[in-house]
């Protein structure tokens, strides 16, 4: 045979084969080339495509476009901080916004809270409340937790009440431990509560412990942007998914190095 034909043969072949493969490729969508995205080319004489041809892009669409995600906004964000700085939003659970109502689990309640790291620590706060201190919403009991509440209903944004208004604070049993009140806990559920708030890191901060008391509050006491949030966060949620962790292990809260550390926070 001659070697000159025999190697032009294999060039053949090998150009054929690859012609095939970026068939294939192509009609499966691998290549993102705009050859590829048009189709195979039109093959003379036949006829042409019909169907609608595509709207060409108009600036009306834009501006239409920004007047919708201008009216969202204004539907949910009120451009106004509450007393810890986070934004008060206007509407929960609305396409676009950042509050939704969560299950709190183990407890069968459920609250509208800033999704999240806020959700993440806040839902601790209340379940160790619900395991360790009293049992919320038994028997039907109505209003045992309380989130998010409309800014039109802040009386103050100053007060850390405010806060529910931004999803980072729930209140318990609000007609029960009324603003402006003490005494609603004992001595044994205090200390309960102060080694709740040790473990946020002192992120989360109880109404009883301010000047004006609100026994039922509790409320976020840091800022958006603060790097502690995530951490403490992380750190809960992994507790969550350890066997012995987390909210629902009942710890001796009297052990000396538990008090020692609940002591830092007050």
């Amino acid at each position: 045979m001659n070697p000159s034909s025999d190697v032009t043969r294999r060039r053949a072949l090998v150009g054929a084969a690859g012609v095939t493969a970026a068939v294939s490729l192509t009609s499966g969508g691998f290549l993102a080339t705009p050859a590829a995205a048009a189709g195979p080319a039109a093959t003379p004489g036949a006829p042409a495509p019909t169907g609608p041809a595509p709207e060409p892009f108009r600036g009306d669409h834009l501006k239409e476009a920004l007047r919708e995600a201008e009216a969202r906004r204004r539907r949910i964000h009120t451009g106004r901080a509450s007393a810890n700085g986070w934004e008060m939003q206007k509407l929960a659970d609305a396409d676009g916004g950042d509050i939704a109502t969560r299950s709190v689990p183990g407890t069968g309640l459920r609250v509208a809270v800033r999704t999240g790291d806020v959700e993440a620590v806040l839902v601790h706060v209340v379940r160790r409340f619900h395991y360790e201190v009293d049992a919320l919403g038994q028997d039907g009991e109505p209003h045992a937790l309380v989130g998010w509440v409309a800014p039109g209903t802040v009386r103050d944004s100053r007060l850390p009440e405010s806060n529910q208004a931004s999803g980072t604070a729930v209140v318990i049993r609000p007609g029960s431990y009324p603003p402006g009140v003490r005494g609603g806990f004992t001595a044994r559920q205090q200390e309960v509560v102060r080694d709740i708030l040790a473990d946020t890191e002192g992120l989360v901060r109880w109404g009883g412990d301010d000047d004006r008391p609100y026994e039922g509050l509790f409320h976020l006491a840091v800022r958006p942007g603060d790097d502690r949030l995530q951490r403490v966060a992380d750190r809960l949620r992994a507790w969550d998914e350890t066997p012995g962790l987390g909210a629902g292990t009942l710890p001796d809260v009297t052990e000396p190095s538990r008090r020692r550390r609940a002591a830092r926070y007050r």
